[in-house]
C-alpha cells in the first residue's frame, strides 16, 4: 500500500476505499496502543476523502495539544483552588490510579452502573478538588467537595452515594495496596436528609383496582405491574426476567430471580425462588403466551441491560392515575410486606420472598423455607387482607 501523489494527505487506498492513517507523534506515544491511526473513510470520492482527511488531522492536532498541555508545568500552580498543600513529596497513587485499581479489581461481574456510579462520584471530587495523591486530600477538603455539590443542587441523599462511592474507592486502595494514610473522606459531616420522601405503600383497594385494569388492558407494561403486585419483586428483577425463568410446569409454579450477564442482583439474598399467586400467576402466564423473544419484556431488555429507569418512568405515571399522585411502583413491593405481616408470617419467611440482607447469622444457615410453604403464606397473605 504505497503511497503516491494523487492521494490527499494522511491518505491511503485499499479495495477502492480511502483510508485515515497518521502516525502518533513520539512524545505522546504512551497514549496510544499503536504507534499509528488508521481508520476507514468508507469512500471512493477522492475529493470527500481529502475533505474529512483534512478534518479528522485538524481534530487530532487539537487533540495532542490539549494532551500536551495537560503534561505542562502549569503557570502559577500555587495559586490553584486544587493545588495540594500537603504531603507536596508524596509517591502514593492518584485518585484515578486508585480508581483504576478499584474498578479491575472490584468491578469483576459488576454491572455497568457500578462503573458509571463510581465515575461519576470520582468525577465530582475531581472537578472541585482537582486530581491529587490520596495523602493530598484533607478532611478540610472532604468538607468542601460536600458544600461543593450542595450548591450544585444536588440532594443529601445524592451527595451521600456519592461520598459512599468516593470512601469506598479511596479505602479500598489503601487495604490492596497497603498504603500508610488515612481516608480522608471518612468522617466528612453528612446530615440525614430530612427532606427526603418515603415511598408509601398502595393501599389494598388500590392494587385490586391496578390488577383488574392490568388483565383488562393485557399488554406489556400491564403484564409486568401485575407480575411485581403479588409477588414483590423489585423492578428491576422483574424488567430482567427471561422466559426460562419463568416455572409454570410444577406442583408450585415459580419464577427464579438469579443474576444474568444482562442483570446483576442487589444483593447475594436477592437469589431467591417464588410462588406464583393471584394476579401474578395470571402476568406469567400471559408473558409465556405472548411472544418468543427469550427476554420477558423486550421493550426494556436486552443482551445489553436493563432499562429500568425508562421502565420505572412509563409505569409510575400509569400507576398514579389509579392510585393517586404519591404512588409508585415500589410502593407495591412495601404493600407485599405489609400484607405479609398482617397475615402474621415469620419475618424471616417474609425477608426470603423479598430478597431482604439477612438480620442474623442463624438466618444464613440451612435452605430456607421450602417452596410450598411460602406459597402457603403468599396465599394466606391474599385471603387474610381481602377479608379484613
Amino acid at each position: 500500500m504505497a503511497y503516491t501523489q494523487k492521494h490527499p494527505s494522511y491518505t491511503f487506498v485499499k479495495d477502492s476505499i480511502y483510508y485515515f492513517s497518521r502516525a502518533v507523534p513520539s512524545d505522546l506515544r504512551h497514549h496510544y496502543k499503536s504507534s499509528r491511526i488508521v481508520q476507514s473513510l468508507r469512500t471512493k470520492s477522492s475529493k470527500r476523502a481529502a475533505t474529512v482527511s483534512k478534518l479528522l488531522s485538524s481534530r487530532l492536532d487539537d487533540y495532542w495539544l490539549g494532551l500536551r498541555l495537560k503534561e505542562m508545568n502549569v503557570p502559577a500552580a500555587h495559586l490553584l483552588t486544587s493545588q495540594a498543600t500537603t504531603n507536596l513529596d508524596s509517591t502514593l497513587p492518584t485518585i484515578d490510579e486508585a480508581m483504576e485499581t478499584y474498578l479491575s479489581i472490584k468491578g469483576r461481574n459488576k454491572g455497568k452502573y457500578f462503573f458509571s456510579h463510581t465515575k461519576r462520584a470520582i468525577g465530582y471530587l475531581k472537578e472541585c478538588l482537582g486530581i491529587r495523591r490520596l495523602d493530598q486530600y484533607t478532611t478540610a477538603d472532604a468538607s468542601k467537595l460536600r458544600d461543593w455539590l450542595l450548591d450544585r443542587g444536588l440532594q443529601m441523599s445524592s451527595i451521600q452515594r456519592n461520598f459512599a462511592s468516593i470512601k469506598a474507592v479511596v479505602s479500598f486502595a489503601i487495604n490492596e495496596l497497603g498504603l500508610e494514610c488515612n481516608n480522608a473522606f471518612q468522617g466528612v459531616y453528612l446530615a440525614n436528609d430530612s427532606e427526603k420522601h418515603k415511598r408509601l405503600p398502595i393501599q389494598l383497594d388500590s392494587i385490586q383496582k391496578i390488577q383488574q385494569e392490568c388483565i383488562v388492558l393485557d399488554d406489556d407494561l400491564r403484564h409486568l405491574i401485575a407480575l411485581i403486585s403479588d409477588t414483590g419483586i423489585r423492578l428491576g428483577e422483574a424488567v430482567g426476567l427471561l422466559r426460562t425463568d419463568i416455572i409454570l410446569e410444577a406442583e408450585t409454579p415459580h419464577i427464579i430471580i438469579q443474576k444474568h450477564p444482562h442483570r446483576p442482583l442487589k444483593t447475594s439474598a436477592s437469589a431467591r425462588v417464588i410462588p406464583l399467586i393471584g394476579c401474578s400467576l395470571w402476568a406469567a402466564k400471559r408473558l409465556l403466551d405472548s411472544h418468543l423473544n427469550e427476554f420477558c419484556f423486550p421493550r426494556y431488555a436486552n443482551q445489553d441491560g436493563c432499562k429500568t429507569n425508562s421502565a420505572s418512568a412509563a409505569l409510575n405515571k400509569w400507576v398514579k392515575t389509579i392510585a393517586g399522585k404519591d404512588a409508585v411502583i415500589h410502593g407495591l413491593r412495601h404493600s407485599f410486606r405489609d400484607r405479609l405481616r398482617a397475615a402474621d408470617a415469620p419475618s424471616e419467611l417474609i425477608d426470603q420472598l423479598g430478597g431482604w440482607s439477612v438480620q442474623s447469622v442463624g438466618q444464613g444457615y440451612g435452605n430456607g423455607y421450602p417452596l410450598k410453604t411460602l406459597h402457603n403464606w403468599m396465599t394466606k397473605s391474599i385471603s387474610v387482607n381481602e377479608d379484613s
